[in-house]
């Protein structure tokens, strides 16, 4: 029977090895990871986006709060300051941040230069299995760290030196940012494994600059003129189409940090948008109910501080804690910015720490309540808000010590240097002329 077929007993025995090999493989080809082009699409989308948040959004918000004859000056830090990073970002700070190494607080050098990293080389994502490409994520990242240090020169604006900033920004990078980078997000990290939830950078953008705002501002002293000089915005318009550039860019921030195109993506997409409208409505109220008149200034303000603080928790809170959470930031928010800045009479000029740096810090506590499933977030099962509150503290502690004492230091060394703060009769004629030997207007 079996010759008939042409196929002895004998020969279908010796085939046997290769047919189950034959059928082992699309078992194997199964469990291999996966990389989706959708999920590719969605996060160079994303990244190309939070580049939008720097420039043009950043730039413009910052540059329409200060007086006209500093307003190149903001745009050209935010500028260098970006491009500086990214190559800082490549060279050694991928590898320090999520270079692969087993230490709580840095990832070693295995990745300088990119090392190993090709377009066949894949990162990880929250899911099991699949993957996007290593240069992607690369990338996305780069974005946060360039965007992180450029918040930071709001505080300073108008009297502080090119050259300074330039120094405290690679300085504070180098030994706030990257460490504080491996700690939150890579899987050896130290916060990370204390189980904090930062989601898309409560602790390692907002409060870590924040922070460093505050001890920037406060060492570097008060601008010529303050409270005898009008110091109001040059341009609500540009603040306001900045603002507006910030929270569509924001989507990539959010939404982006998932990972994923997926329903996690939405997630943070919906909280992002819900969010920031009951923070900026908040904001409007308050300045009415105390001023009688609700200003574009303070409705860019509680917008920016409903994007800051519902960062951190977007990913795992629902719409009823998203709103919440940008509810209670911005009173905390207004109260720092109209309160407790007069009353301990530091000069934040753009309200840095006040907003980044309070709206951070509520979000990423508020991140442990909202995040229950009692309370409309993902996490159910044994999750305690009381313990996950705990560990959002710490994780906050840390960051404003390790960003404080980092932020101090470098600015001491960048004063020891070139010195921190503009002339007299420089800071008078303004920065645009005396630093880049331009002008933002004419005529």
């Amino acid at each position: 029977m079996m010759k008939k077929f042409g196929l002895s007993v004998a020969a279908m025995l010796a085939a046997l090895p290769a047919l189950a090999q034959e059928a082992a493989a699309p078992a194997a080809e199964a469990a291999a990871p996966v990389m989706d082009k959708g999920d590719v699409s969605w996060m160079m989308t994303s990244t190309v986006l939070v580049l939008f948040m720097i420039l043009p959004g950043l730039a413009l918000f910052y540059g329409g709060l200060v007086r006209s004859k500093n307003m190149l000056s903001v745009l050209m830090q935010t500028t260098i300051i970006a491009c500086m990073v990214m190559i800082m970002w490549v060279v050694f700070g991928y590898s320090v941040s999520f270079g692969g190494g087993t230490s709580p607080f840095w990832g070693g050098f295995g990745k300088l230069f990119l090392a190993g990293v090709t377009t066949d080389s894949m990162a990880a994502t929250f899911t099991d299995g699949v993957v996007i490409p290593e240069f992607v994520f690369i990338a996305f990242q780069m974005t946060f760290a360039a965007i992180t240090p450029a918040l930071i020169i709001g505080a300073f604006a108008e009297r502080v030196k090119f050259s300074a900033v330039l120094i405290f920004t690679f300085l504070w990078v180098t030994f706030a940012y990257f460490p504080i980078a491996h700690m939150v997000w890579d899987a050896a990290g130290y916060i990370f494994n204390l189980g904090a939830i930062d989601f898309a950078g409560g602790t390692v953008v907002h409060i870590n600059a924040g922070v460093a705002a505050l001890v920037g501002c406060i060492l570097i002293g008060k601008r010529i003129g303050l409270g005898k000089e009008n110091m109001a915005p040059h341009s609500m318009v540009m603040t306001m189409i900045g603002a507006s550039m910030l929270w569509v860019g924001w989507f990539g921030f959010n939404a982006g940090s998932n990972l994923e195109s997926n329903g996690g993506a939405t997630l943070a997409m919906i909280n992002t948008f819900i969010a920031t409208a009951a923070a900026t409505l908040t904001w409007s109220a308050l300045e009415g109910l105390q001023r009688g008149k609700a200003s574009m200034l303070g409705a860019a303000s509680g917008m920016v501080a409903g994007l800051v603080a519902i960062t951190p928790a977007c990913g795992t809170v629902g719409p009823m804690g998203a709103i919440a959470v940008g509810v209670l930031a911005v009173f905390a928010c207004y109260f720092f910015v109209t309160v407790v800045k007069n009353k301990l009479g530091y000069d934040d000029s753009l309200d840095v720490f006040g907003v980044h740096g309070i709206g951070g810090i509520v979000g990423a506590i508020l991140t442990g309540v909202f995040s229950a499933g009692s309370l409309g977030g993902v996490n159910g099962g044994d999750y305690s808000i009381g313990s996950q509150v705990w560990i959002q503290t710490e994780a906050v502690v840390i960051t404003i010590v390790w960003s404080a004492v980092v932020a101090f230091i470098a600015y001491k060394i960048a004063d020891m240097t070139v010195g921190l703060r503009v002339e007299a009769d420089v800071e008078r004629q303004g920065l645009d002329l005396t630093s880049h030997g331009e002008q933002a207007y004419h005529g």
